[in-house]
């Protein structure tokens, strides 16, 4: 780890167990800790305005290096001020690395997981992955087909391009089915990507922008004690904590536990692909910083809103005809702005129409809800009762009662 305010600094103001809430400051000011990280995949979290998000309470978003090198190109978005001119928002920007998407293409995403969708078997050189290389990876664009190339330079040289405040090193992030031994190598090539990625930006990267190491090593406990020891020696900023989390949410618990009491008490820690409310949650009482995650904004466009209901993974479809008539908003003591205005049953018709309104309203309302989630979890973690907010979350007691 180096320390660096220039980049980055991080305090931690008040801890109660392992949870922890503090201050990450960046280049584009304060973020407040434990926080969600919206995606912005495509410079834009989907529906909403730059505006519309930071009206939330959000200080952090999530660019996407792999979709932005490919449209509009990192080039373009240079030229025309970096990603926070370009986007519109004056606020904190993290930038993945690319590699996530790149080894989906090859191993298959979560989902595929889930489903039994295995994708290529790893290391694999068929599809829209062509190889898998000490270089790099050489692969198809899913826009055009057209071959392209990404590497730990390239990941870096991007993220220097769109300008963001954190940038992650480039890694392979590898599936559940791959075997110990694959994993193992991966995990140590990542590892050198890893020392190539801060080698070219010591030398080239922008002097205020913030680096992230990444710790892999699936399931493994000593694989991911392994790496968390090694990612943690090099002269990073922050940690992040990549790869297979296992097959459930038990599964995901244990590899958290095998992994962050090996990372400095000191580092911000950061949660890849993760931000269900009782996974923000665990993760919190286990000393997580940040989390990014898609399911809020994915939830809103298949018409599903987040509520307290734990014996329905803390969300329910707004589209189902029990809510045709429903006058109450999507969830009673929500302040956000679909609830203050708008009955379930107005969001119900739009999203039955399929409105893009209704995907608006349905956005607005959980990303709020997340929000509110993880700021009513810093002032119990002040308050030094994080652990009876988080048995009540869990039990089922909306953010703003827990």
């Amino acid at each position: 780890m180096r320390e660096d305010p220039e980049r980055l600094e991080f305090e931690i103001e008040a801890s109660d167990g392992a949870a922890r809430t503090g201050r990450l400051v960046t280049s584009h000011g304060p973020v407040a800790t434990p926080a969600f990280v919206p995606l912005a995949t495509k410079a834009t979290v989907r529906s909403l305005s730059s505006a519309e998000v930071a009206e939330l309470g959000y200080e952090l978003v999530l660019g996407n290096t792999y979709h932005l090198m490919l449209s509009p190109g990192a080039e373009r978005i240079a030229a025309l001020g970096g990603l926070h001119e370009f986007m519109g928002w004056d606020r904190a920007i993290v930038t993945d690395s690319g590699g996530f998407q790149v080894f989906s293409l090859a191993h298959g995403n979560v989902a595929d997981e889930i489903k039994g969708r295995r994708g290529q078997k790893p290391g694999g050189d068929q599809g829209s992955v062509l190889e898998i290389s000490e270089e790099g990876v050489r692969f198809r664009s899913h826009i055009d087909g057209a071959e392209r190339f990404i590497g730990p330079e390239e990941s870096m040289q991007v993220q220097a391009a769109l300008g963001s405040d954190i940038a992650l090193v480039f890694d392979e992030c590898t599936p559940f089915h791959a075997d110990r031994d694959y994993t193992a190598r991966s995990t140590e090539r990542t590892h050198r990507w890893l020392d190539r990625c801060l080698a070219w930006h010591d030398e080239n990267g922008p002097r205020r922008q913030a680096v992230f190491g990444i710790v892999q090593g699936g399931v493994h406990p000593d694989l991911r004690e392994r790496s968390a020891q090694r990612v943690s020696e090099t002269a990073i900023d922050g940690i992040a904590i990549g790869g297979t989390l296992g097959r459930d949410k038990p599964e995901m618990y244990g590899v958290l536990d095998m992994t962050t009491p090996h990372l400095p008490v000191e580092a911000p820690k950061h949660l890849l692909g993760i931000g269900e409310p009782d996974d923000l949650i665990e993760g919190v009482a286990r000393g997580i910083d940040s989390f990014d995650c898609a399911v809020p904004t994915r939830l809103a466009r298949h018409g599903m809103a987040l509520a307290p209901l734990p014996e329905d993974r803390f969300r329910f479809n707004v589209r189902n005809a029990a809510h045709a008539e429903a006058a109450e908003p999507l969830v009673d003591g929500c302040t956000c702005a679909t609830c203050r205005s708008h009955t379930r049953a107005y969001v119900h018709y739009l999203a039955r129409a399929e409105e893009l309104t209704g995907v608006r309203l349905l956005t607005l309302h959980n990303l709020a809800y997340t929000e509110s989630l993880v700021a009513c979890a810093r002032d119990a973690i002040r308050a030094g009762r994080f652990q009876r907010y988080r048995e009540a979350i869990l039990a089922g007691s909306p953010p703003w009662d827990a």
